[in-house]
């Protein structure tokens, strides 16, 4: 069964020939590619395309969700409070985050881009990210570089003119000839900030993916010198643990998104997309779990601002991960199929999962985020 329509893959973005797979390609025929192989760059780019079409449809319909590792959050319980003296109305979650303020501590996660649909989905998504006052990270921007038409999918500032928007690129496509056209992307799209994702795993499993990552951190350092935007470094939903963190304490980043297991597994979904069939399960399970990446990166990295994403689905997963130390969350699986529904859709998704953060802290007796941070949570087990 093969699988075709979104969330974005933020690796989701390596063009060229289509290359034997050593390793992992053994056990069958490989799938092909529709569009890749032959035709030069205008097939390169279509093939693009038409895998984040693929991607979506893998996130809609796949089994793409870890099925043995979780969050870590139900480690957790927060303290509840019969006796609460908080006015759920006047509940306060208002922050800031990379200069800009918020309404909520919510940003929607990186999802798609460089396809038509790409295109309704970040549009939809933009106007109920200003409707609420939170801020939205786009999909790879890889397609951008090399695709003008492409740069539409990406257009939502008309959109959401007061939105901390957040561009997004891959740290296995950086390159000193990049830079320039990085910088151009992003200002095509008026962003405000730049992620830069890595995901060794996810572009493992991918057919033709970039698995190239040595000297990275290099380019990342320049890339960060070269462009007038703060950046932040995410993963893709297999984490950043305290390894990772230990090397990203010297680059001039301005915050981390830890991405953890627990969520969507993109090992799983580039199988399913490339093989129609999650061929190496271990694999899919492989990651460094959101609770317990949260943990560690706030340890090592004490004073740096920090994201929670990787299976964030509701208002209790929300305040757990806040209160062991995110700045804000993210989240992005949960509202591909409104998003592709409507903008209204959209927007009831995300106005339910805020509404259930904010009844979260009326019942720990918090009334604004700095009172949830400084509650003691439980430990299960």
């Amino acid at each position: 069964m093969g699988y075709l329509v979104v969330m974005e893959d933020p690796g989701m973005g390596s063009g060229g020939q289509e290359r034997s797979d050593p390793g992992m390609g053994s056990g069958g025929q490989e799938r092909s590619d529709p569009g890749m192989g032959s035709g030069g760059q205008e097939r390169e780019l279509g093939a693009m395309a038409s895998r984040k079409l693929r991607h979506i449809d893998a996130c809609l319909h796949g089994p793409v969700q870890y099925e043995t590792v979780t969050t870590g959050f139900e480690r957790y319980r927060l303290p509840y409070n019969a006796l609460t003296q908080t006015n759920l109305s006047t509940v306060d979650l208002s922050t800031g985050f990379l200069g800009a303020p918020l309404r909520a501590p919510v940003l929607i996660g990186a999802m798609t881009g460089g396809a038509e649909l790409s295109r309704t989905i970040n549009r939809n998504l933009a106007e109920a990210a200003q409707k609420l006052g939170i801020g939205m990270m786009l999909g790879s921007q890889r397609i951008m570089l090399d695709d003008e038409v492409a740069a539409a999918s990406f257009d939502v500032r008309d959109l959401a003119p007061d939105v901390l928007l957040v561009g997004n690129i891959g740290l296995a496509q950086l390159s000193e000839s990049a830079i320039p056209k990085i910088a151009a992307a992003m200002d095509r799209i008026g962003a405000d900030a730049l992620a830069v994702h890595t995901n060794p795993l996810q572009e493992a499993m991918q057919a033709n993916g970039d698995t190239d990552f040595s000297g990275s951190l290099d380019r990342l350092r320049r890339l960060a010198g070269a462009l007038p935007y703060p950046i932040l470094v995410k993963e893709v939903g297999h984490g950043i643990g305290a390894a990772a963190a230990e090397r990203l304490r010297d680059l001039p980043i301005a915050a981390v998104d830890v991405a953890g297991a627990g969520g969507t597994s993109w090992a799983r979904v580039e199988q399913l997309v490339r093989y129609g069939e999650v061929r190496y399960p271990a694999v899919a399970e492989w990651g460094v779990p959101t609770a317990q990446a949260l943990t560690e990166v706030r340890a090592t990295l004490p004073g740096m601002p920090l994201v929670a994403s990787g299976g964030i689905r509701t208002g209790v997963d929300a305040a757990t991960a806040l209160a062991l130390g995110a700045d804000v969350v993210a989240l992005a699986r949960p509202l591909l199929a409104p998003a592709i529904e409507s903008p209204a859709a959209a927007l009831d998704a995300l106005h339910g999962f805020i509404e259930e953060l904010r009844v979260c802290l009326h019942g720990c007796g918090a009334d604004d985020l700095p009172a949830l941070k400084r509650l003691d949570l439980t430990r299960l087990g």
